[in-house]
C-alpha cells in the first residue's frame, strides 16, 4: 500500500491543477522501455475524480528532480486509458518541452 502522505500530496496536486477532488483507487506498477533502456520503473497511483467536467480518472506519481521531488498527473483522456499510457504520454510530453 503507498504511503497516505504521498497520496495526498498527489490528492493535492491533482486538485490544484485540474479543480477537482479525487479518491485513491489502486498503485499499479509500470515498467516503460524505449528503444531498449528503461525510462521509467515506479508505481503509478490510480485516482478516480470527483467534480472534473471531462475525465473520469487520473494517474499520478512522482520523481526526484536534484533535490525536489517533482509530481506528474494526467488525465484520463483519449489516448490515456492506462496507467502505462499517462506514462507515455509524460514522457512524450515533457520531451517536447
Amino acid at each position: 500500500m503507498a504511503n497516505p502522505e504521498y497520496i495526498e500530496n498527489l490528492r493535492a496536486v491533482i486538485g490544484k491543477l485540474h479543480g477537482c477532488g479525487s479518491k485513491h483507487i489502486e498503485s499499479v506498477p509500470v515498467h516503460e522501455v524505449f528503444r531498449g533502456k528503461t525510462v521509467w520503473d515506479g508505481v503509478v497511483e490510480v485516482f478516480d475524480l470527483v467534480g472534473h467536467p471531462k475525465a473520469k480518472r487520473a494517474y499520478g506519481w512522482s520523481y526526484p528532480d536534484g533535490n525536489k521531488e517533482q509530481f506528474v498527473t494526467v488525465l484520463e483522456l483519449s489516448p490515456v486509458d492506462s496507467p502505462k499510457n499517462a506514462v507515455r504520454a509524460a514522457i512524450v510530453s515533457k520531451a517536447q518541452k
